[in-house]
């Protein structure tokens, strides 16, 4: 009986495998042939070569019970950094974790490994918090050796001359309604830092590679988002398209820019949205890049604990 029951097993594998190769195989003839129409080589050549490559990966991504693996992009904002705890405007100035901003990045780590989560490939930005969470993210897992690509473009949205003031006392000073323009409207921008400030990032050697049209003095969401996309699109996406698992730690306007395009969310609910710090938030896509499936991993209650906690950061107490 039981020799019986797995010869069944294994036919019934094998015929979803043969199933999905097929399917894939007739999409995979279609898809070469359109490619091809606009070569102006020798296109029965051109064709044979793209169908050989199209098959190769469609085996790949066979796996034994037949399913189709799943692009995944994981987003992660930094753990509590030390303005966090001050509650104070942070955006470009290059401030440190807490002890336990390490702890909450570790621990989103052990999740992802506990999940089963294997990123190929990492991106973060030029500033600290995020470059220590994900080493601390990567050594959780045990996967200190990924490669990691690093960008100005994914840094926080710089809050000009309000950098480094309390979010409460400011709040207090020119109101909750006007601080939650500066902090979460879309293309209102806080006021602006003379290029030659201390705090400006004309003034850092990590951006010297900067023009000066470049060196943002002071932006909106909507400016963070402009800066940002062309890196997205070209790069991480790019990088997306030969890798199944790719992970970014940023910040929470630089990350809920990326939510809104891919969520394709309006400017007025991309002001009341809130990422929690170093919770892994997954984005799951079918081969063709189109989003199906997106969640925050963990405890849903902790999670929004967390949000509520951001949300409060920029009112008056």
């Amino acid at each position: 009986m039981d020799n019986y029951e797995g010869k069944e097993t294994f036919v019934h594998y094998f015929f979803v495998c043969n199933c999905s190769l097929l399917i894939y195989l007739i999409m995979s003839v279609i898809s070469c042939y359109e490619r091809c129409r606009n070569e102006e080589n020798d296109k029965s050549f051109i064709f044979h070569l793209y169908l050989k490559n199209d098959f190769l990966v469609i085996c790949s991504k066979i796996i034994f019970k037949g399913k189709i693996l799943m692009k995944k992009l994981i987003l992660i904002r930094h753990g509590e950094s030390e303005w966090n705890k001050l509650n104070l405007f942070t955006g470009w100035t290059d401030v440190d974790l807490t002890e336990n901003g390490c702890k909450e990045a570790f621990e989103a780590g052990k999740l992802l490994k506990a999940e089963g989560y294997k990123p190929e490939l990492c991106f973060t930005s030029y500033l600290k918090r995020a470059v220590k969470t994900l080493n601390n993210v990567l050594d959780a897992m045990n996967m200190d050796y990924l490669p990691v690509e690093k960008s100005w473009r994914l840094n926080e949205k710089s809050y000009g001359a309000i950098q480094g003031l309390n979010k409460a006392e400011t709040a207090a000073k020119y109101g909750d309604d006007q601080v939650l323009l500066w902090r979460r409207s879309f293309d209102i921008q806080p006021p602006a830092l003379d290029m030659h400030d201390e705090r400006s990032p004309r003034m850092d050697p990590r951006y010297a590679e900067l023009s000066d049209e470049q060196v943002p003095l002071t932006e909106s969401l909507k400016d963070t988002i402009e800066r940002l996309m062309p890196y997205y699109q070209n790069v991480i996406l790019k990088a997306l398209e030969t890798r199944d698992e790719i992970m970014i730690v940023a910040h929470g306007n630089s990350l809920r820019g990326i939510v809104k395009e891919l969520r394709g969310m309006t400017n007025e609910e991309i002001i009341k949205f809130n990422i929690p710090t170093a919770v892994p938030y997954i984005f799951e896509f079918d081969d063709n890049m189109k989003l199906t499936k997106e969640f925050f991993l963990g405890d849903a209650e902790e999670i929004a604990k967390k949000m509520q906690s951001v949300a409060n950061q920029g009112k008056a107490k």
